[in-house]
């Protein structure tokens, strides 16, 4: 479909799009799995493109600047959360607005956004992230979703030297967050049901790989986690992590946005006064936090490049769990088409 991009108001920019990652997301979108699908659908909230014009009152970004968008384009900018800086959390009447899929909140579906699944995209630049030098492009994308999504909970509760972390679930979202919190301090386990990712885990960075299948070890671990960083992207049974947890410990669900597969034991929430808590993305000032994070530690996203023609043949492989870790789309592919 032709998308018919504005040309740039004053404070906006005009990127032309080199890189899309692929997220969970996307399918569950795509699939209307959240009840909230918009279509036409064009998905993508990990780009990374290339600064073709740029506003007259633009003061961050000049033509040629190699630059960022993730899941947001906008905010109400005057609830509490926005003048916090908050933007992820909008407390307008329709919260943020989403790259693709319009409003969080939508009053109605007349309004649509559409997506980095295509060539170009025209963005407010207080919303355009600057990409580091020392970040390669073609891999940078995913840190755009994945790596905020992992990283705004790991700062927000204060991981660092001295903490015991687990990462649930090892694919786009728990193979950052593996990286993340090593090179934030902390001594990292990775909780896996597929054993062939161990030792993937390990070269990631984490000290140990916890198959969760294996019910005496996972017993063995019981209060052993200040923190608990769940990425499974489908429902599954919280219960099974919840006893992992120290006294005081935290249990944050990242990759599901929906109920769990049986509901929360309350009994072993109280008897250690663990907390259950969620997270979703993190705002402008800390995903260009984590991309600086990134490139000074020399951290990036495993990704497998592909062409948009493929991006079906990538969606089924994605349902039956066979990427490692994340596609990028070559949006050259796309181009070269036209």
């Amino acid at each position: 479909m032709e998308i018919e991009r504005q040309a740039p108001k004053a404070d906006e920019v005009h990127i032309d799009i080199l890189y899309c990652g692929v997220c969970h997301s996307d399918l569950h979108q795509v699939k209307n799995d959240w009840h909230n699908t918009i279509y036409p659908c064009v998905p993508g909230h990990e780009i990374v493109g290339r600064v073709i014009e740029a506003g007259s009152a633009v003061t961050k970004f000049r033509v040629g600047d190699i630059v960022g968008v993730g899941c947001m384009i906008d905010s109400c900018g005057t609830c509490p959360s926005c003048r916090e800086k908050e933007e992820n959390y909008c407390e307008g009447p329709v919260s943020w607005t989403a790259t693709y899929n319009g409003y969080m909140k939508p009053q109605n579906k007349d309004f649509n956004t559409f997506g980095g699944y295509s060539t170009n995209i025209t963005v407010k630049e207080s919303f355009v992230l600057r990409i580091p030098d020392a970040l390669d492009i073609k891999a940078a994308a995913p840190i755009l979703c994945a790596g905020i999504t992992t990283y705004s909970p790991l700062k927000h509760w204060n991981v660092g030297p001295g903490s015991s972390v687990a990462v649930v679930g090892i694919g786009g979202l728990g193979h950052m967050g593996v990286q993340l919190a090593r090179a934030l301090g902390a001594t990292v386990t990775a909780i896996t049901r597929d054993k062939e990712k161990q030792a993937d885990a390990e070269r990631l960075g984490a000290h140990e790989v916890l198959i969760s299948s294996d019910a005496a070890a996972m017993k063995a671990h019981e209060l052993k986690y200040d923190f608990i960083l769940i990425t499974i992207p489908d429902a599954f049974e919280v219960n099974d992590y919840v006893t992992l947890a120290k006294r005081d410990g935290v249990i944050t669900t990242v990759g599901l946005l929906g109920p769990y597969k049986a509901p929360l034991n309350n009994q072993e929430v109280a008897m250690h006064r663990r907390s259950v808590a969620g997270s979703i993305i993190g705002s402008i000032a800390e995903t260009q936090e984590v991309l600086e994070f990134c490139a000074q530690h020399n951290i990036l996203p495993e990704v497998e490049m592909i062409d948009m023609q493929d991006i079906n043949k990538a969606f089924d492989k994605m349902m039956d769990e066979e990427v490692r870790f994340r596609y990028v789309i070559d949006m050259a592919s796309l181009k070269e088409k036209q």
